[in-house]
């Protein structure tokens, strides 16, 4: 296991390219995954080089096999073919070896499924609700205030901003924190999903689905709605800023103003 995993460590930036891609948005040629920015996101991108690996040494074992029995058993070496038509040790062989291979392919999958599957003690959490073609979401923790979140049109785009991805509002939570985030629908089933974060978890009506991610660095991840829900699918983009904790406070303290919140703007209003 140790070599395999050595291996596997090894084989994806010769397959995948070794060039470090930005985090949160896909860019042009790219063939590894985005930059990995939570734990989950990071075990995802183990086991897959792990299963790269894998799948590198069975594609080379079985390839040397096939090569081999070509040359042995040509029929320039053998004019007169062999009558064997059972062998007890190849059989099982064959039978045990992809057993053991895929047992200790379980071991870090369950890992991971119970790492991405159960959500931990939340630091704060946020409720994203899909709707056609926008999401909206909300922050019970801080005041239970809302706001809706729309794709940025062609035209409206400014420099350096991404097309079909930015937003006019986006989800801002603090770094190093723990986030579960709370996911439903309005009217038809949605997606909600950040591929630098490890996270999709299914939007559906009626339903409350859960998921969680702990952005370990700051910056701006992109993801869209990854469940086919209408003639608008595509427009329904995720922007999240990860900020510092104190530039989090900021924004919050803005959003509870706007929403009337701040006991200052409630004052103001009641006059």
């Amino acid at each position: 296991m140790r070599f395999v995993k050595s291996l596997a460590m090894a084989v994806p930036p010769l397959l995948t390219g070794s060039v470090a891609f930005a985090a949160g948005v896909a860019v042009p040629w790219q063939k590894n995954f985005q930059e990995a920015v939570t734990p989950v996101m990071e075990s995802i991108t183990e086991l897959h080089n792990i299963l790269l690996g894998v799948s590198l040494f069975i594609v080379l074992g079985v390839l040397g096999l096939l090569g081999y029995t070509m040359w042995r058993f040509s029929a320039k070496r053998n004019p007169v073919p062999s009558q064997t038509t059972h062998n007890a040790i190849v059989e099982m062989t064959w039978t045990v070896v992809p057993v053991i291979i895929l047992v200790l392919i379980a071991v870090p999958s369950f890992k991971l499924l119970y790492l991405s599957d159960v959500v931990p003690k939340a630091d704060m959490t946020i409720k994203a609700i899909g709707h056609q073609w926008f999401w909206s979401y909300e922050y019970p923790d801080h005041g239970k205030f809302a706001f809706e979140s729309r794709i940025i049109k062609d035209a409206d785009l400014k420099p350096g901003q991404y097309r079909l991805l930015e937003t006019d509002n986006s989800v801002v939570v603090p770094v190093n924190a723990t986030v579960r985030v709370q996911i439903t629908a309005e009217n038809v089933i949605h997606s909600w999903a950040v591929p630098a974060f490890g996270v999709k978890t299914d939007a559906v009506p009626g339903r409350l689905n859960e998921t969680w991610f702990k952005a370990t660095k700051e910056g701006i991840y992109y993801g869209q709605c990854s469940e086919l829900c209408g003639v608008n699918h595509g427009f329904m983009p995720i922007r999240v800023e990860v900020v510092s904790k104190k530039a989090f406070d900021a924004w919050l303290a803005v959003k509870r103003r706007t929403a009337g919140l701040d006991p200052v703007a409630r004052e103001v209003a009641r006059n």
